[in-house]
C-alpha cells in the first residue's frame, strides 16, 4: 500500500462518448490509410480511449482482427494475431505504457505490431505443416493396425513431443510394462512406422 504504480490514465468518463464517436467515425470513413496500418492505429487508439471498466483489450484484439479479415478481404483466416499478442502480452503491455505516456509519437508501436502480424504468419504456416505432416503419416498408414498404446504414442511423436521416444518413456506414457513397450516399439518398427536409432542404453525411436 502506498507504492502503487499508475501504468495508464484513462481519459475521464465524460470525454469518452464524445472520443469514442471520433474513433467510430474514423473506423467507419477512414479509407486512405493502408488497412493493415488502420488496424494497428484502431487498436491503439481504442485501448487509449478505455471505455469500459474490464475487457477493453479483448474487444480491442477483436477490433484488430476485423480490420486484419478488411485488409484481407477474403472470409478466409490462418492467422490469429489475437493469439499473437496473447504470447507477447509481455512487450504489448511495454509498449503500450510507453506510447501512451510519451508525446504521441506511435513509430515504435507500428513496428511492434507489424512485427508481430508476421511472426503470428509464420507461427501459422508452422501449424499447417505440423497439419500436413499429420495427414501424410495416416494416409500412408490407413492399412496399418495400431494397437491403443501405439496409437497414443505416434500421436504424440506427431504433435510436440519433448526429448527422444525410448522403452522406458513409452513404458510410463502408456502406463505398461518394459517388456510391453519394447514389444510394441519393435513392431511399429517392423511395420515401417518407427526407426530405431542409437544402440545400447542410448536406443531411440522416431517417426520414419
Amino acid at each position: 500500500m502506498g507504492r502503487e504504480i499508475i501504468h495508464f490514465e484513462a481519459p475521464k468518463a465524460e470525454k469518452v462518448p464524445s472520443e469514442m464517436n471520433h474513433f467510430l467515425d474514423w473506423v467507419e470513413n477512414e479509407n486512405k490509410l493502408d488497412k493493415v496500418l488502420k488496424a494497428a492505429l484502431a487498436h491503439l487508439w481504442f485501448v487509449t480511449i478505455h471505455p469500459f471498466d474490464d475487457g477493453n483489450g479483448r474487444i480491442g484484439r477483436a477490433i484488430t482482427d476485423m480490420l486484419l479479415a478488411q485488409a484481407d478481404d477474403s472470409s478466409q483466416r490462418f492467422y490469429s494475431m489475437s493469439a499473437q499478442i496473447q504470447i507477447e502480452r509481455n512487450t504489448y503491455y511495454s509498449l503500450l505504457e510507453n506510447t501512451q505516456k510519451g508525446d504521441l509519437d506511435c513509430t515504435e508501436w507500428m513496428v511492434w505490431f507489424l512485427n508481430c502480424l508476421l511472426r503470428s504468419m509464420k507461427q501459422t504456416d508452422a501449424t499447417i505443416a505440423k497439419s500436413m505432416v499429420r495427414s501424410k503419416f495416416w494416409e500412408a498408414n490407413k492399412t496399418t493396425v495400431f494397437n491403443a498404446r501405439q496409437q497414443k504414442i505416434v500421436q504424440l511423436l506427431l504433435d510436440d513431443f519433448f526429448g527422444n521416444l525410448n522403452v522406458s518413456k513409452y513404458a510410463k506414457i502408456t502406463k505398461t510394462s518394459t517388456d510391453t513397450a519394447l514389444r510394441d516399439l519393435q513392431d511399429l518398427v517392423k511395420k515401417d512406422v518407427l526407426e530405431q536409432v542409437g544402440k545400447g542404453r542410448s536406443t531411440g525411436y522416431k517417426i520414419r
